[in-house]
């Protein structure tokens, strides 16, 4: 699904099976968020083929957290490839992981503040809660935001897993829904656009939801 001429959306559709969301950045630099679960790879190679991008033409991938639906087919990626995710996230599913998935190597960590890919510029901000070391991704030219398992449409991230934390879901949740966002770009069911709709999106989380934090 394209978002925008430089913004693409493959929403995962299959529910009997786990994967997340993937969003391809095709602007002077390819960028690749969430990539998912390994073997469920080739839907979102057949997407790429469709654009005629291939994976070694990737220039980045980027995990908005460490759990495997997420972040294990990056490991398919070899340079000149860069992978990045934040390092507390990567020294933790390297550990709980080390019996089912090798976590590649990163070759940056994703940390608080600004981050130039080619001639993009985005904002990173930690948001722990789903898991101690999530990150969201802010592309403020365009007002769009990644928010992996921090918040869905019309829903929120489980806690219940190792380092989750519901006060800090909850936080981080408050933070987002201070930016100025048009596309909410989720880790897993539809995506919200419209500043309005994310708006009430988030409104309709705080509401609801936080009565369960």
């Amino acid at each position: 699904m394209k978002v925008f001429d430089s913004l693409h959306a493959f929403i995962w559709q299959d529910h009997s099976a786990n994967n997340c969301n993937t969003y391809l950045i095709d602007a002077d630099k390819k960028i690749l968020i969430d990539p998912g679960h390994l073997h469920l790879f080739s839907p979102i190679e057949r997407e790429l083929k469709k654009l005629k991008i291939t994976p070694d033409q990737i220039d980045v991938v980027i995990a908005t957290h460490g759990h495997p639906d997420h972040l294990e087919a990056a490991g398919k990626f070899k340079k000149p490839t860069l992978f990045a995710m934040n390092q507390e996230e990567h020294a933790l599913i390297s550990e709980l992981a080390a019996a089912y998935f090798k976590v590649p190597e990163a070759d940056f960590f994703l940390t608080e503040g600004d981050l130039t890919i080619g001639k993009l510029d985005f904002q990173v901000l930690v948001t722990p809660g789903h898991s101690p070391g999530s990150i969201c991704l802010y592309w403020p030219d365009r007002k769009v935001l990644f928010t992996g398992d921090v918040v869905f449409n019309q829903s929120i991230g489980r806690t219940d897993l190792p380092g989750g934390s519901s006060g800090d879901l909850k936080k981080s949740i408050i933070r987002l829904s201070k930016l100025d966002v048009e596309y909410l770009l989720t880790g897993h069911g539809e995506m919200v656009t419209g500043r309005e709709k994310v708006q009430e999106n988030f409104h309709m989380i705080q509401d609801y939801w936080f009565n369960y934090l």
